[in-house]
């Protein structure tokens, strides 16, 4: 969020949004019992219903975010879509809190306080160990569960096609560009804490295993920002430079224009005449770009060959960057290899 050269692409901005959505979800359940613990009805129908709000906030970006990969890798369409992040900053944030009203209006007492002692057991605001959640059963199912699962069997679909995709990739490339069996696992692993399919294990608690479960099911879901951090963040190089230029000093320091910065955004570029065809056939880009030029790069190549054929995934694996849905206006700074 501190740079703006890594936040100016679709990807970027989809995953701060989900990033703070993840980040009011757990601040507003660590709080949850301290607040119920005052005994105030308004306070804890309050901490219940926004921690309502940012748990269907954090499972909309998550759809939001596979809605982005479909368009970006599946359903290619070669058409400028304006103010597509403020559209999806209207679902995103929008719909949980719609979701949220309704549930006030129907029924004022859904949001209350019971006891963590015993399942299901609600109590009056008298005891510290109380959290404040939705009381009605009917409420959570509906708003929660089936909302949940929805996304969950869309985002499964979306990560199902992607990986069909990398496979056809590892098919047809020749023999010396192959990759291995870990980077294909890498890839798979960053999609899926992603695409948050790490909440679809609470739906099988119920089973023998149950406790086995919850326990994995709430280390998961606890570590996922991390492991977002570190698949989408910390393992993009264009973003490690970024770092070495700004936050670094001494050796590690990076030189804005020094000779490593120009070849992390032209690594792509193997062929001098690709920049010639790129900038004489430009595909339908987002908003100002820097950190998904590869697959970019990928794309406009496949469309040169076959208008059928799909992006390159073969360096989204490698890179482990999503592309930006190819739905923004044409970026013509971004075709300059020695820019960002």
């Amino acid at each position: 969020m501190a740079f703006e050269k890594l936040r100016r692409d679709y990807p970027s901005q989809i995953l701060i949004n989900l990033s703070l959505a993840l980040l009011g979800l757990n601040l507003m359940f660590l709080v949850n019992s301290w607040l119920s613990s005052w005994s105030v009805y308004g306070l804890c129908v309050a901490a219940a219903s926004l921690l309502h709000y940012f748990l269907l906030a954090s499972f909309t970006w998550m759809g939001l975010e596979a809605v982005n990969m479909y368009f970006a890798l599946v359903k290619v369409f070669n058409v400028y879509v304006p103010s597509y992040i403020l559209k999806f900053c209207a679902l995103g944030w929008g719909i949980p809190l719609l979701i949220c009203i309704v549930v006030l209006v129907v029924n004022r007492d859904a949001y209350g306080s019971f006891s963590g002692n015993a399942e299901h057991t609600f109590q009056p605001l008298d005891n510290s160990d109380n959290f404040c959640w939705l009381q009605d059963n009917v409420t959570y199912y509906a708003s929660v569960v089936a909302y949940a699962g929805l996304i969950f069997l869309f985002n499964i679909g979306v990560f199902v096609v992607v990986l069909i995709q990398i496979r056809r990739m590892r098919l047809n490339s020749p023999a010396g560009t192959r990759r291995g069996v870990l980077q294909d696992l890498k890839g798979a692993a960053s999609l899926t804490f992603l695409l948050g399919l790490t909440w679809t294990v609470g739906f099988f608690t119920w089973a023998p295993a149950r406790v086995v479960l919850l326990y994995l099911f709430a280390g998961l879901n606890t570590l996922q920002g991390l492991f977002v951090f570190l698949f989408h963040c910390l393992m993009k190089e264009n973003v490690r430079k970024q770092w070495r230029i700004h936050l670094c000093f001494g050796r590690f320091r990076l030189e804005e224009h020094s000779e490593w910065s120009n070849s992390a955004s032209v690594r792509v570029l193997a062929k001098p005449k690709e920049k010639f065809l790129r900038a004489a056939i430009p595909s339908v880009r987002s908003v100002k770009s820097n950190s998904t030029d590869s697959t970019s790069a990928s794309s406009d190549s496949s469309q040169r060959d076959s208008p059928c054929r799909r992006p390159n995934l073969d360096l989204l694996v490698h890179s482990l960057v999503l592309p930006r849905a190819q739905t923004g206006a044409p970026d013509t700074e971004s075709l300059n290899p020695t820019s960002g």
